[in-house]
């Protein structure tokens, strides 16, 4: 088997106008893959760049991660000769990434309309909130406005006010939507010669991930209350306390609930009404939680996974960071890599590529970029001189 190091995307150019998650998490798929993804920067860095710092630059752990693999362009798009160097980097471009407000997006030239005037065949790849219509369309928002408008936070958490999910899911989620839209739009391409708009939004994804508790309510009109960590739709399917920490157990279908009664001893519920199937199983989650608890507190969670995985139930511990960070599994798979970065005190663990392909794989191939370290570079593979490019810089517009 050949394994293409360079990666299957090599020789698609992106530009990437991402903040944030959703839109940069998109070109660092695109990036692993090969892509040459070109990350627009505001002139002293993007606030993006900053947030949970590991290094003496102010870099976040964040950042590092989304923007591996990509180079680094400064520019002031408040300055008018910014819209001749955005002119020139569509015109060689492939795609063109952009999570930022309509309005801005307008001002700086790069709507799907200007973008085509430019490159016919472009393919623009627009993350937003709510999406470009629509009462909603010139709003902002970030992952947690679409977890709150998708009735995600309903659900979540404890019985009391709505709670956030701590992983921004809409954010990432929306990230993989829109760079599958991306792939789909370069296929696309390839067949007809024909560029295209991508839209992908946090609020399509929330409700896309809330689906069937939506179908449940507008179906059955069934009224979901929080429950914790407890399924709705199956039951023992819970966090359950064991000297030592937390386990997570879940049970779906009667082959495996009945593996599980006779793991802790209770095959009478076999014969119970109340637990005939997973939905009624999981309406009576309190009673199964109680049982279930009385079988974890005695053990360990390494004794209790261990009967529970030679009874074929799904389970885990309830790792912290730590522990997270050195689960055998994590670390056999590689799931994190660790990469140096200029200022860090240590090694910066970092996801690795989270789809593998047996032959054009992705790979972290470099670190992530300092803001404008190669807005030198990029303007000479636009055709700018030095003089130019040093005339540029003296107007701060790059």
């Amino acid at each position: 088997m050949i394994i293409d190091q360079a990666g299957a995307l090599q020789g698609v150019r992106v530009i990437d106008f991402g903040r944030f998650i959703a839109g940069p998490y998109c070109g660092m798929l695109l990036a692993d893959m090969g892509a040459d993804v070109i990350r627009i920067d505001r002139r002293g860095g993007s606030e993006d760049r900053y947030i949970g710092p590991v290094a003496e630059g102010g870099e976040g752990g964040m950042f590092l991660s989304l923007n591996r693999n990509k180079r680094s362009l400064t520019l002031d798009p408040g300055r008018s000769q910014s819209a001749e160097i955005i002119r020139r980097l569509v015109a060689g471009a492939d795609i063109v990434i952009a999570n930022l407000p309509l309005e801005v997006m307008a001002k700086m030239g790069i709507t799907y309309d200007s973008l085509r005037a430019i490159k016919p065949d472009i393919i623009l790849v627009m993350i937003s909130a709510f999406g470009p219509d629509g009462p909603y369309a010139h709003r902002v928002g970030f992952d947690t406005v679409a977890q709150a408008i998708s009735g995600a936070m309903s659900l979540t958490g404890f019985p009391g006010p709505p709670i956030r999910s701590l992983v921004p899911f809409e954010d990432f989620g929306t990230a993989l939507h829109a760079a599958f839209g991306a792939m789909v739009a370069l296929y696309h391409r390839r067949e007809t010669g024909l560029g295209q708009l991508v839209d992908a939004s946090l609020l399509a994804s929330g409700v896309t991930f809330m689906q069937a508790f939506l179908a449940e309510r507008y179906v059955t009109g069934r009224q979901r209350r929080q429950q914790g960590n407890a399924g709705f739709y199956s039951a023992p399917s819970d966090c359950y306390p064991v000297k030592d920490g937390w386990i997570v157990v879940a049970v779906i279908g009667g082959a495996m609930f009945r593996r599980w009664a006779r793991l802790v001893g209770r095959e009478d519920l076999l014969q119970d009404p109340r637990f005939q199937d997973d939905l009624s199983r999981g309406d009576q989650y309190e009673t199964i939680a109680g049982i279930m608890t009385n079988w974890t507190s005695p053990r360990t969670w390494a004794e209790a996974i261990a009967a529970l995985e030679e009874a074929r139930i799904p389970s885990g511990p309830a790792h912290g960071l730590e522990q997270t960070l050195g689960d055998p599994q994590v670390r056999a798979r590689e799931l994190l890599r660790y990469v140096p970065f200029p200022g860090a005190p240590k090694d910066v663990p970092l996801a690795n590529t989270p789809v593998r392909l047996s032959t054009t794989p992705g790979a972290i191939r470099h670190r992530a970029p300092f803001s404008g370290e190669h807005t030198d570079e990029v303007l000479e593979q636009l055709g700018y001189s030095s003089e130019e490019i040093a005339g540029l810089r003296r107007l701060e517009v790059v």
